[in-house]
């Protein structure tokens, strides 16, 4: 556990330019706090021990205002920016790498037993407030933008917006070092309809222009 604590503050300290020192990171960044306090949890849960695991988990969530069930899996590297209401269910599991801003939910559907929250794989970056709901995979490299809502499987090195999320970018297979967190120069799917939209109506007018003209002509 101590290890993966190491790896955790040295990725804060890489990924977030306003990290200034190790001592900031481990004092003030309740994302850090929240996976410690998780980790802890996560122990006394796979024990069976499961009232002490949550009162961790609440406690946790009352001193860093992040929610994660100690059942979640999470892997390794796991960076969560500002935090402020990110909520991560039971059947929940993380990969590595894996980046998530501020307002995020990995959540269920229903009432459903078994698996049913969502499987994050590696080096993904979830957007501030976008929310994740339902049982299904969200493969590698693939980023979701701000405020989506994704119902279903995301492929790997897609990048997902709007409501529902829609694939608007398939990135071509990059080094699996390569960790994206840009929120911002992404695409906005109402925009290119609309776009395209006005583009024919554009054409249509012409079109009907010329014929009009051909009509006095003759």
């Amino acid at each position: 556990m101590f290890s993966k604590i190491k790896e955790d503050i040295k990725t804060i300290y890489e990924r977030d330019p306003a990290a200034k020192n190790m001592l900031e990171i481990i004092l003030c960044y309740p994302g850090l706090h929240a996976i410690i306090f998780h980790r802890i949890g996560h122990w006394f849960y796979i024990r069976k021990l499961f009232l002490v695991a949550r009162i961790i988990s609440q406690i946790s969530r009352f001193f860093t205002g992040i929610e994660i069930h100690p059942g979640a899996k999470l892997g390794r590297r796991i960076f969560i920016d500002h935090g402020m209401g990110v909520v991560i269910g039971e059947t929940t599991e993380i990969g590595d790498d894996v980046t998530i801003y501020q307002g995020v939910t990995l959540g269920g559907t229903g009432k459903e037993e078994g698996k049913r929250h969502p499987t994050i794989g590696n080096n993904v970056m979830i957007s501030s407030g976008a929310k994740v709901l339902g049982p299904f995979k969200v493969n590698d490299h693939a980023k979701i933008g701000a405020g989506a809502v994704v119902l279903n499987e995301v492929p790997s090195y897609s990048t997902i917006v709007g409501v529902p999320g829609r694939i608007v970018i398939r990135r071509k297979n990059t080094s699996i070092d390569d960790i994206d967190l840009d929120q911002v120069k992404l695409p906005d799917p109402v925009a290119e309809q609309l776009k395209c939209m006005q583009n024919r109506i554009r054409n249509l007018e012409e079109k009907l222009r010329n014929e009009e003209e051909n009509d006095e002509t003759i």
